[in-house]
């Protein structure tokens, strides 16, 4: 794993002669210090220069990688079957591979194959390859977006980074004035519906990203163009196969193709360990890893309030597969002094709760491993969510004339907040299209206009997902549902928190469920294997999965609902960190497009009940913090002194 960094001169050979660049370019690295504490190395030519940080899991070197003398590469990611490609290229393409590093691996199939070559890398990256023969900056992302790549244009020519503000450091020589104090009120406005920006856009409007699944291509001076190689398509039936065609074959076949994704992963010089929720997902993980490593090492995270921890059932799970476990206990003074240095670390908000403890879990387990695994896919691939459940409890309301439904939904508006069913008339009443856009449903449309300053009633969720709905158009609810998932929530919250987080303390997150593989596999199940039959499965979630992995998890560990990494932010808004929040928005000065009364007003009503604002605040409070570090520039995160461990790891 790297911080990569990449800028390709509009112009040419002059912008590198200038020391002041080299000053410039050298502090945007070193923002990125963290992704790649273990060497740093630049390379240019006339027309590009790149730079990398190096977390050392291989024995390869820290710095830009040349094959060929006509490719020069950095990456950021792992190739999972370096070792089966590197044998085809040498053995049947006749490649010269100079380094033993996968950097050099890519840039060969790259020349043999070209863009063909990513559906060859089963992995997680972003990487960068000039081709000094052609003059063009080829890059990448891997297929569901694990990996960040940022992007920034101006006069002076295009820079490309795995941390955004690497790229604001940039701005004087890409030719920007003031780039962090221009916010994007549409990217604004859909953070505060969704708890993250959604893909590509980010809340500085000169910066985007490339999006999952995407490559570029990119001449000095030229515009870039963009090229979707990944589709993640969903053909119900097709996993069973035309041979077996039993359900017992498909789940064969989905314990197999998941045991051979976690070997690949455990493929590696430095020490593996695994985070532990105590669900489903993470104990198959950890226990499949177990297979390989017997000294396996797991750690969870917990608080010490009841009902917002998995602490003990997952030290219960993690006795039963046999592996050592690690816990770290997070108290509420604990978040808030860590949370600017967390927001630092995003680059764009992200309102999920679970990324604290999952700082202080990752935090707690760089001190033991360097690489570590754990189950972020298996919900949006298998069909995990409750939610995926909703087509078939809205199902009588399919049967309703259209007229009436719609009756029925207006009727909805008059029912008192917080009445038994007024949600479900509400929902029922409109078509998939309009009422599912992920699982973050944070500020509604007459919430965000009382406190948004810039609100713009044109603006809908249906921008986003209305092309998604359209390429989806024939399949079933739930597999339309999951496709919404894997290009919003997934590659927005749930794959931003786990590598910014994971690499912000420089350890390197591998996740065997997103593997292409897998997903062959997962893509083809039909609804009954995701949700169970309706006779027999009232509140079942991944079927399929479940029956993959009996005897791999542990029974108990088979039906029970995942609670993940909850945090206790209901309570504690109302209690111990009430002083804290309200400190937060009397010192902002984001007023210009957030009423911070109307925060305060909030705030004080959810501490005084009954009325639960905890979500909505928390969004907000977050994007105080962050628009107080990136464009006030009045926070300057401090790093967190180091909190010993417990005790030894167990025997």
């Amino acid at each position: 794993m790297c911080g990569l960094l990449g800028l390709l001169a509009a112009r040419g050979g002059a912008l590198f002669d200038d020391a002041l660049f080299d000053a410039q370019f050298d502090e945007a690295l070193a923002c990125a210090r963290h992704r790649g504490p273990d060497g740093t190395g630049t390379w240019r030519d006339p027309d590009i220069a790149l730079g990398v940080n190096r977390l050392a899991v291989a024995d390869t070197p820290p710095r830009p990688t040349h094959h060929g003398g006509r490719y020069t590469v950095v990456l950021d990611g792992t190739i999972h079957n370096e070792r089966a490609l590197r044998n085809e290229l040498v053995r049947r393409q006749g490649a010269a591979l100079a380094t033993g590093g996968a950097a050099d691996v890519v840039a060969a199939a790259f020349h043999r194959w070209g863009p063909a070559a990513l559906g060859r890398l089963r992995g997680t990256f972003a990487f960068l390859i000039w081709d000094a023969r052609e003059r063009v900056l080829f890059g990448a992302r891997d297929p569901f977006g694990v990996k960040p790549l940022y992007v920034a244009t101006g006069p002076g020519g295009a820079a490309f980074a795995s941390e955004k503000k690497s790229l604001l450091r940039l701005a004087p020589a890409l030719g920007l004035v003031n780039p962090h104090t221009d916010v994007d009120p549409a990217a604004l406005q859909y953070y505060l519906l969704l708890q993250y920006v959604p893909e590509p856009a980010t809340l500085h409007r000169a910066v985007q990203r490339v999006e999952s699944g995407t490559y570029f291509t990119l001449r000095p001076g030229g515009e870039i163009e963009f090229e979707r190689y990944f589709v993640p398509t969903f053909h119900a039936g097709a996993a069973a196969g035309t041979g077996s065609g039993s359900a017992a074959g498909l789940h064969y076949r989905i314990a197999s193709v998941l045991r051979d994704s976690v070997a690949t992963r455990m493929r590696t010089d430095a020490p593996v360990g695994a985070f532990l929720s105590g669900g489903l997902d993470s104990t198959a993980i950890a226990a499949l890893a177990k297979e390989h490593d017997p000294g396996l090492v797991a750690f969870t995270a917990g608080f010490e309030r009841p009902g917002y921890t998995e602490t003990d059932l997952a030290a219960e799970t993690a006795d039963e597969i046999g592996v050592k476990h690690v816990v770290r206990t997070v108290t509420p003074d604990e978040m808030t002094a860590a949370l600017p240095l967390i927001v630092w670390y995003l680059d764009d908000p992200v309102a999920d709760p679970a990324l604290v403890p999952l700082w202080f879990i990752a935090r707690e387990a760089r001190k033991h491993v360097k690489v570590v695994l754990s189950g972020e896919g298996a919900d949006e691939l298998f069909g995990g969510y409750t939610i995926y459940r909703e087509p078939l409890s809205l199902a009588p309301f399919e049967r309703v004339p259209g007229a009436l439904r719609g009756l029925l939904g207006r009727a909805s508006t008059h029912l008192p907040e917080g009445l038994r069913g007024k949600d479900l008339l509400r929902r029922g009443a409109l078509p998939l299209e309009q009422r599912y856009y992920g699982n973050a449903r944070i500020f509604r449309d007459d919430q965000l206009a009382g406190v948004l300053r810039q609100y713009d009633p044109r603006r809908s969720h249906t921008d986003l997902t209305a092309p998604l709905y359209a390429e989806s158009a024939g399949w079933d609810p739930v597999s339309r549902m999951q496709y919404i998932d894997l290009f919003t929530w997934l590659r927005g919250d749930i794959l931003v928190k786990a590598d910014r987080m994971s690499m912000a303390n420089s350890l390197e997150l591998r996740l065997p469920f997103l593997d292409p593989e897998v997903f062959a596999v997962a893509s083809g199940l039909p609804a009954a294997q995701k949700l169970g039959r309706r006779e027999t499965s009232r509140g079942i979630t991944k079927y399929a999965l479940r029956q993959a992995l009996r005897g791999v998890v542990p029974d108990h560990v088979l039906h029970r609902r995942t609670l993940g990494f909850p945090v206790p932010i209901r309570h504690w808004l109302r209690d111990e960190i009430y002083p804290w929040a309200r400190a937060v928005v009397r010192d902002s000065q984001a007023d210009h497009l957030v009423d911070l009364a109307a925060v305060q007003r909030m705030l004080d009503a959810h501490r005084d009940g009954p009325v639960d604002h905890s979500r909505r605040i928390w969004t907000l409070l977050v994007f105080l913090i962050w628009h107080g570090i990136f464009v006030e520039e009045r926070i300057t995160p401090t790093p967190m002194p180091e909190k010993p461990h417990s005790g030894p790891l167990p025997p």
